[in-house]
């Protein structure tokens, strides 16, 4: 990215997106070691859905450019994210069945 470019986003040079490249790698390192922690499920998954999210948001900020987009743009992905965050809170229950499913073997 040219410095007329990064001026004209505030700034954001390469050093800004290997920063968040940083912080996305330390994150998922974070979640591979969720995963192999004995904690319970509800735990578990609170964590890494909280997780994802902090990961979903930093990719679509920087990545996508929308950090930088006007803020009309930003207002008509609101209800978007509403939307998926009231799905995620629908399915969560659903997640606990597994404990209480049998194993069909053929």
């Amino acid at each position: 990215m040219s410095s007329a470019a990064a001026d004209a986003h505030g700034g954001a040079g390469m050093s800004w997106f290997m920063k968040v490249w940083g912080c996305l790698i330390v994150l998922t390192a974070a979640e591979v070691f969720l995963t192999y922690e004995q904690l319970r499920l509800e735990v578990m998954l609170f964590l890494l859905m909280g997780i994802s999210i902090v990961k979903a948001a930093l990719i679509i900020a920087y990545f996508m450019h929308l950090r930088y987009e006007k803020r009309s743009l930003f207002l008509t992905l609101i209800p978007a994210m509403v939307f998926v965050l009231v799905m995620m809170i629908v399915m969560f229950p659903d997640s606990f069945r597994i404990q209480t499913l049998r194993l069909i073997s053929n």
